[in-house]
């Protein structure tokens, strides 16, 4: 009985210990988010000053806010809906073709299938700056410089969300699409009312890691969007920090607007994506 009542102190304690170590973590995780909801709130001085620092400012400056949408050299809202259009296209499109190239890969079975995967695999080994220049010569040629098509076509294929779709389909049950079928059922209304439907994690866990890097991209904007108009977020925000002025209570609060959507979508798919991510192994 004794030994019973130490195993059990000693779980407790190292329950206890687990969580404590935990909850510090998540702290530590918070501490750049209360800088920018902080700095957001406050005056350039108030933030510069290390003397007067205070961990909330006394008066915060709801009028920010309105700042940041009135400044006309700074075109944010305009810039928040080129952002929204561009990721919510490239992630619906991405999520389709990965979705639909995936599912060819693990299942079709047709010569050198698996040799047309590696293939799109090793396309990841390729940096970024080596496609760069030939990505922009092509756009420029078709004429889409400062345009949507020409910030949202280039990253409608992605090989890591095809490679992510393929190997969730290798360990997706075949019973479901073989009962399909029996009810007369052919493979392409068995992906779309079957798997897909049935996919909803990984479609949530691939659709976030797109979304997020499609609204966080920054060098392919700055170089395509030459003009305001076709301005994303990330432009704009670049603009409040300049070789003349630096103006850091406008960039916090601009950056804490921008941050907004992706909190909002991961709280809302939370739940989707940590079930998708543990639908992620390797399988063969």
């Amino acid at each position: 009985m004794a030994a019973v009542g130490l195993d059990r102190s000693s779980s407790r304690v190292a329950t206890t210990a687990r969580y404590f170590v935990l909850v510090a973590l998540a702290l530590v995780f918070l501490v750049p988010f209360y800088l920018m909801v902080r700095n957001a709130l406050s005056t350039d001085a108030q933030i510069t000053n290390p003397e007067g620092w205070t961990w909330f400012p006394s008066n915060p400056q709801w009028s920010n806010i309105t700042e940041v949408f009135s400044d006309s050299s700074v075109p944010l809202a305009h810039s928040l809906l080129n952002s929204a259009i561009i990721a919510v296209t490239q992630t619906v499109v991405v999520l389709v073709i990965s979705a639909m190239a995936g599912y060819g890969l693990a299942r079709a079975r047709v010569p050198y299938a698996n040799a047309v995967f590696y293939l799109v695999l090793a396309t990841l080994l390729i940096p970024a700056a080596v496609t760069f220049v030939p990505t922009f010569v092509m756009v420029s040629t078709l004429g889409w410089v400062s345009t949507l098509r020409g910030l949202i076509v280039p990253g409608l294929f992605q090989a890591l969300a095809t490679f992510l779709f393929r190997q969730h389909f290798l360990g997706y049950p075949r019973e479901l699409e073989e009962a399909a079928m029996i009810d007369g059922a052919g493979p392409w209304r068995t992906f779309w009312r079957i798997v897909m439907p049935t996919s909803g994690g990984m479609l949530a866990a691939v659709g976030t890691i797109t979304f997020i890097g499609s609204w966080n991209a920054f060098l392919w904007p700055l170089v395509i969007g030459q003009d305001q108009s076709s301005w994303t977020v990330q432009l704009s925000l670049s603009t409040y920090v300049t070789a003349q002025s630096v103006n850091l209570h406008g960039m916090f609060m601009a950056a804490l607007i921008s941050m907004l959507p992706l909190l909002l979508m991961f709280l809302l798919l939370q739940r989707w994506i940590v079930a998708g991510v543990e639908q992620t192994g390797i399988n063969e």
